[in-house]
């Protein structure tokens, strides 16, 4: 067993098992499985004879050292597969010594679950056919081989600070599209890379490189979704170029995060993308990044904004071998071509909660005051970093991690010669400063509006966003929901109150009745008449009353007072249990109100005193138009007064208390503002108007804390809500928090574009039905006048004129009769 170090950790990858296998000799072969891992083979297995079912069993564990003080490290895990190449043993032949082998196909192992913690993990991998063997599908639906792999160590390779605060950067180059017109693809091949650097650890950076660009001349899109590739060259099977379960979908222009996301961009961009020349790799290249890197990496977005991605072409050639001394002259004599650099936007990596930006970035000449200016970056990855970096990945092979160059040691023998050079001659060393920034082959790329398409991914966001659930929490917190307001149980004399008042009300209706019946007169002299007399009266009385229909609207009248001495008196509010309870209480009810109408009876009143005029309700919308009439008059008192009014009818409706928050703004009153949209919000706290309102009192009263979380559990609840995206970025600039100010005016900016968008698309389908409509309707009246014009007789006058002139003479006749 191999000796490992404290430091170091055992992977081991175990090939179980392969399946649906064949060979090019019988139908059962002899083959045997190798392992590769950054360059170097792990083992073989043993010599396994497939079955006549095409299944094996091999059993092959091989394993590798992990040990980030010194050799492989998370780096390599994240970037690197492992490969398993099938090789089949040709049957020896006569006289021969040696035995023939047959590479049958790869299949590649992505050790990615191991950088994000797991210990162990089972799959059952592709077997991808190198071009010509005998696994390649005959026709499309065959089942397709595959070997059943587990990879484990013996524990987790991060420490929990390595879960915690660690992360994983995932890069993607898709293409340079509208590449310069002397790119063509004759003449001495070219290799088009693309780098750019991050840092791996807090002393050191990790050089990405894409390389092997693949020229194209265009005349047809490149098709979505398709696969991403591994960086790695000399890779056997076609197939296992590609990385499993990784696509490059695309999407529109409008949501990508570059240069070229506008509206006025999509025509160009059509046209680059479908017609013109381009180069592209697909490639994606990963790193992780430890929490002192994450920490650099977050720090050095926000001090630069601007990335540099650099792009360069160099002449492909291979070493030959026994001349390392001819290959070193050769990269002397190889400078540079077509130096540009692309400016990548990477602040959107620090709003909260995003992952991951993908878009179209212009690609400008490499000129080091211009990069500087605007990175704040003082060295070249490709020239400053020397040509090694180039030629150690051209001859093919994984781009593994390299330590940060001495760029300082390198910058200041640059200064020093540049130095002494200038103390020679001023001519000279105004050339030699002048130089740098002089960069005509990279200008080309501007002259063709050259783009590179790129993706950066992170496992989890530089910035955290705070979940739903939490602002939720804190609103709920800072201003906990309103109970819905307790039955008022001291309420029995006013509703006694109520029932006198309603006596007294029909009392007098009736009396008012009996006197248009009999006259005032026959009531002063009552002792004068008999009671026969009164008890026909009495009977009149009663009948005019029901054949009226009087005498149930009194019953009607009188039966909510009846209810409320129930309910306030009695505290009756559920049904009796039996019919005996109800038949006491009726009794008992019944003794009470009699009395109660006797006392209210006995209050008796002259009759030339005119009752209490009846009071006018006004509705809840009038007495808000009478406010709002008073605010313009200036009358604040009287505005108030109807303000407040509609909260004592409606205390619940939280429109009333944004009205009543409003107006106290109106007059200054900051706190009781405060106070009302507080309560509205307390009435329902997914109101979007009330969390905005309670943002802005507490940014009035300096409560800043308060009103972030307002604004954001807004833009939470309401993602497309414009209005709300807009205060929280006039929240983060009252902050000075340009970051997230900028992102907050993105969003708000998108989403009107989009609700214009849609109004357009909305206005536009309407335009075109009722242009159709009209048409229709125009196709129909012609079709008709035709149809008219062919019934037409000989005198002028259609079949049916005569039966339809002797319909309309009686029409005409009850017409005029009416009138």
């Amino acid at each position: 067993m191999e000796q490992i170090t404290s430091a170091g950790k055992l992977v081991q990858i175990t090939v179980t098992d392969g399946y649906e296998l064949k060979g090019s000799k019988g139908d059962t072969p002899v083959t045997f499985i190798r392992a590769e891992f950054n360059q170097a083979i792990l083992g073989d297995s043993a010599k396994i004879t497939v079955s006549s079912e095409g299944t094996a069993k091999y059993n092959f564990t091989s394993s590798f050292e992990f040990n980030p003080e010194g050799g492989i490290t998370l780096d390599d895990l994240a970037h690197k597969p492992v490969f398993l190449t099938m090789i089949e043993v040709l049957p020896k032949e006569k006289k021969q010594k040696d035995e023939k082998i047959l590479v049958l196909g790869q299949a590649v192992v992505d050790l990615l679950p191991l950088v994000e913690g797991e210990i162990s993990f089972e799959t059952a991998i592709p077997l991808h056919p190198v071009p010509g063997s005998p696994l390649e599908p005959l026709q499309p639906g065959v089942k397709l081989c595959c070997l059943e792999v587990k990879v484990s160590v013996p524990e987790q390779l991060l420490t929990a600070a390595q879960i915690s605060g660690g992360n994983l950067l995932k890069v993607t180059l898709e293409a340079a599209y509208s590449v310069p017109e002397s790119f063509v693809p004759i003449g001495p091949v070219q290799n088009y890379i693309v780098g750019l650097q991050v840092p791996s650890t807090a002393e050191k950076d990790y050089p990405i490189i894409f390389k092997n660009g693949t020229l194209k001349l265009g005349g047809e899109r490149e098709p979505t979704p398709r696969p991403k590739k591994w960086p790695i060259s000399n890779i056997l099977a076609p197939g296992a170029n590609n990385i499993p379960d990784a696509f490059i979908f695309g999407g529109p222009y409008e949501e990508e995060d570059g240069e070229l996301n506008h509206a006025e961009d999509r025509e160009m961009r059509n046209q680059a993308e479908s017609v013109k020349k381009r180069i592209t790799w697909d490639l994606e290249s990963r790193c992780y990044l430890d929490p002192l890197a994450v920490v650099s990496f977050q720090k050095r977005i926000a001090d630069c904004r601007l990335w540099p991605v650099e792009i360069t072409r160099v002449p492909l050639i291979t070493a030959p071998k026994g001349k390392a001394a001819k290959f070193d002259k050769t990269e002397d004599e190889n400078p540079l071509s077509f130096h540009g650099v692309a400016y990548v936007n990477m602040v959107p990596l620090l709003y909260p909660g995003v992952k991951r930006i993908r878009g179209a970035f212009h690609v400008y000449p490499y000129l080091d005051s211009t990069v500087y200016e605007k990175t704040k970056c003082s060295f070249s990855l490709f020239r400053d970093t020397g040509h090694n970096l180039i030629h150690n990945n051209k001859a093919g092979g994984v781009n593994s991690p390299l330590s940060k160059p001495s760029v300082a040691k390198n910058l200041k023998e640059d200064k020093i010669q540049a130095s002494s050079l200038k103390s020679q001659s001023s001519d000279t060393a105004v050339e030699m400063e002048a130089a740098p920034n002089h960069n005509p082959e990279g200008q080309q790329y501007v002259e063709a509006g050259t783009y590179i398409v790129l993706e950066i991914q992170l496992n989890k966001a530089l910035v955290p966003k705070r979940l739903p659930e939490e602002l939720a929490k804190r609103v709920k917190e800072m201003i906990p929901p309103r109970p819905p307001l307790t039955r008022r149980t001291g309420g029995a004399q006013k509703a006694v109150s109520d029932y006198h008042m309603q006596i007294r009300t029909i009392s007098r209706a009736i009396l008012d009745e009996y006197h248009s019946m009999f006259g005032k007169q026959v009531a002063k002299v009552e002792g004068d008449i008999d009671s026969e007399t009164l008890e026909e009266q009495k009977c009149q009385l009663n009948y005019e009353l029901n054949c009226s229909g009087k005498y149930f609207a009194f019953k009607e009248q009188l039966k909510h007072a009846v209810v409320k001495i129930v309910r306030e008196k009695y505290l009756k509010t559920i049904p009796f249990e039996n019919q005996e309870e109800l038949q006491t209480f009726i009794s008992e009810l019944y003794v009470f109100l009699v009395d109660q109408m006797h006392v209210a009876l006995n209050q008796t009143m002259p009759d030339d005193i005119q009752g209490a005029v009846p009071t006018i309700h006004k509705s809840s919308e009038q007495l808000r138009l009478f406010a709002f009439e008073a605010e313009v008059n200036e009358d604040f008192d009287m505005a108030a007064v109807y303000y407040e009014e509609r909260l004592v009818r409606e205390p619940q409706n939280l429109e009333h208390w944004l009205d009543y928050g409003a107006f106290c703004l109106l007059t200054e009153d900051t706190i009781k503002a405060q106070e009302c949209f507080r309560k509205a919000l307390s009435l329902n706290q997914s109101h979007i108007h009330s969390l905005l309102l309670c943002g802005v009192l507490a940014v009035l009263m300096e409560n800043y804390e308060q009103a972030e979380i307002f604004f954001e559990d807004a833009t939470c609840l309401e993602p497309t809500n414009v209005v709300a995206w807009t205060l929280l970025g006039l929240y983060y600039e009252i902050q000075n928090n340009d970051i997230r100010m900028e992102m907050a005016f993105h969003e708000a900016f998108k989403q009107l574009q989009t609700q214009i968008l849609q109004a357009q698309v909305t206005k536009s389908t309407a335009t075109i039905d009722f242009e159709t409509r009209t048409s229709r309707h125009k196709s129909i009246t012609d079709v008709e006048g035709v149809k008219a014009e062919s019934s037409i007789g000989p005198w002028g006058m259609g079949s049916g004129s005569f039966t339809g002139a002797a319909k309309a003479e009686p029409q005409a006749g009850r017409t005029n009769e009416w009138k």
